[in-house]
């Protein structure tokens, strides 16, 4: 622990000595959509018991509309988090050419936002299929290579498909996907995969489960994950539904043209120049030797909120069509909060290694087990035994109609709560 971060708890007054007053200020005076924000106190303590106290500014700070960025980011994945957190944050933290790292990047909103500012976009998960995800976005290949590849892959070019997969797909669906698969796994296994197969493979992960005509499966539930084959069967009952013909190739390029619809010639440049200084990383958040002590301006993630969501089981699918083992990878899943506390300061300290002295670290938690453990309160002295200070505590405050709401003030009692952002800083 820094000898600052010792004096405070020796003195049991962890209050936040070095709160950046432009920022308090900003959130203090924040009225953008209408409402005056409003001072609050969260409360904490250190491994050792001293009291850790910080304000909390509550507000709407970004809108609630689900479609208010570039569209490359239409990728759904687990519990992932709107664009408009990580820009909040860049955009008052950070400057131009400035590295901001996500330690848990999931599909890679932080990255993706970090790049279209014009920031270096750093990011680390154990699952590679969020390199997957995210590599392609960076470096996005033309419309017009896309239609090319997709017509120089042979698509009757399958293995024997799995027919416990027919309750998602249409028997020719179904030979496709896995025509494409067995073409994706062979070119990786050779060093042939480029950026056009590696946009196509991310494309379609991304559409292999869903509820619409723009996926290649039956109607299922929501696109970021997949459900069991038991599961399906019994939606299929219900619903008295068997899987439609989708053409993988024409949902693919349909997709892809969805993707793009924001890329000028500018946002491609833009995406090109961070795309040549990223660094995506796949292995534990707490071990990631590859980047430079004091390098990071600024951190903005969302950790696993203990075991609420299962990431293995979610992405069964997925890792089937890329060749991988869900149940192999080691993600992160603590069952008790002693486990998830321990499992944040190991990764803390590595956050503590790799920022700039005066970098920042938002992290982005919630409450869970009902409303019972709140893990703003329960990530603070995970960050001050990494040696950071703690800054302050952001509520967005807003009204929502999906499943995973805002865990806000004035709404939403139940269920896995999101928008809670802690500020850490490293000391100067």
């Amino acid at each position: 622990m820094s000898t600052t971060a010792d004096t405070q708890l020796a003195l049991g007054l962890f209050e936040s000595r070095s709160q950046p007053e432009s920022l308090g200020a900003q959130l203090t005076a924040f009225d953008q959509f209408g409402t005056a924000t409003r001072l609050l106190t969260t409360c904490s303590e250190s491994f050792d018991g001293q009291p850790i106290r910080v304000p909390a500014y509550v507000n709407e700070f970004w809108t609630a509309k689900q479609r208010a960025a570039n569209n490359l980011h239409e990728i759904s994945y687990r519990a992932c988090f709107k664009p408009q957190l990580p820009r909040f944050f860049i955009e008052r933290l950070t400057h131009p050419g400035d590295i901001v790292y996500d330690p848990f990047m999931g599909r890679g909103t932080t990255l993706l936002e970090a790049a279209l500012l014009g920031r270096v976009p750093f990011g680390c998960d154990v699952n590679p299929l969020s390199t997957m995800l995210v590599a392609p976005r960076l470096n996005p290949p033309s419309h017009d290579s896309i239609a090319a590849r997709l017509r120089e892959i042979d698509f009757s070019n399958h293995a024997e498909p799995n027919e416990e997969l027919l309750v998602f797909y249409h028997p020719e669906t179904l030979k496709e996907i896995c025509a494409l698969k067995r073409y994706l796994i062979e070119r990786a296994q050779n060093n042939q995969l480029d950026a056009v197969d590696d946009w196509i493979r991310m494309v379609a992960i991304n559409r292999l489960t869903g509820h619409s005509t723009g996926f290649f499966s039956v109607y299922t539930l929501p696109p970021n994950q997949a459900v069991s084959i038991a599961s399906q069967k019994k939606i299929n009952v219900d619903r008295n539904q068997t899987p439609p013909r989708r053409k993988v190739p024409d949902i693919i390029l349909k997709k892809s043209r969805a993707l793009q619809a924001d890329l000028t010639d500018a946002v491609r440049n833009q995406l090109e120049a961070a795309s040549r200084r990223a660094l995506l990383l796949t292995g534990p958040s707490s071990q990631t030797w590859q980047i430079p002590p004091g390098s990071v301006s600024l951190v903005v993630s969302s950790p696993p909120f203990l075991d609420v969501v299962d990431y293995a089981t979610d992405n069964w699918l997925r890792c089937w069509f890329a060749g991988l083992d869900a149940h192999s990878l080691p993600i992160t899943t603590p069952k008790s909060l002693d486990a998830w506390k321990e499992a944040m300061t190991a990764v803390f300290k590595e956050l503590a290694r790799v920022l700039k002295p005066g970098g920042h670290v938002a992290v982005e938690v919630g409450e869970v087990r009902g409303g019972k453990i709140r893990l703003e309160e329960a990530v603070l002295p995970c960050g001050v035994a990494a040696g950071l200070n703690p800054e302050l505590v952001l509520i967005n405050d807003q009204e929502f109609t999906k499943t995973a709401n805002c865990w806000g003030v004035d709404n939403n009692r139940k269920g896995t709560n999101t928008n809670r952002i802690v500020l850490f800083q490293k000391p100067v």
